[in-house]
């Protein structure tokens, strides 16, 4: 499975922490993130991995910025994703199982590290349930 992942200043310790993790277990992941603390624009690293869910060169993106929010905004611009901003692992699985979620955005600043962790095996090995769930997860694109 193929990861892409994307992080600011403020989730370059999470990000080293998620990609080690996820390469011992065989993950192939594709970093655009900074690996620096120094204050960066988040879109610039989140961008290139919604890119990469639309195109589907990567199976799932994670992206990691301070509150999660900007992270998140910036993914769903692009219309294939719907990116998930997640505190908590049962949020993570509903976000999976009842919307199909392709990006998970992580607040490094409100979660610990380990749940950080817990987060991302969640998000990756908790499948969509489709039905009536697929009829909403159909509605959420707007057609110009």
């Amino acid at each position: 499975m193929k990861i892409s992942i994307g992080n600011d200043h403020a989730g370059t310790a999470y990000k080293f922490a998620i990609v080690k993790h996820l390469e011992a277990k065989g993950y192939t992941v594709k970093n655009y993130g900074t690996d620096e603390t120094s204050s960066v624009d988040y879109p610039d690293f989140v961008h290139p991995v919604a890119t990469d869910v639309t195109e589907k060169t990567a199976d799932f993106g994670i992206i990691i910025c301070g509150s999660g929010n900007g992270a998140n905004m910036t993914a769903n611009k692009h219309q294939a994703v719907r990116s998930a901003l997640c505190w908590t692992k049962e949020i993570v699985v509903l976000a999976r199982e009842h919307n199909n979620a392709n990006v998970l955005s992580i607040p490094a600043r409100f979660t610990a590290l380990e749940q950080a962790i817990e987060m991302v095996d969640a998000f990756l090995n908790t499948e969509f349930e489709g039905g009536r769930h697929q009829n909403r997860v159909n509605k959420i694109a707007v057609s110009c």
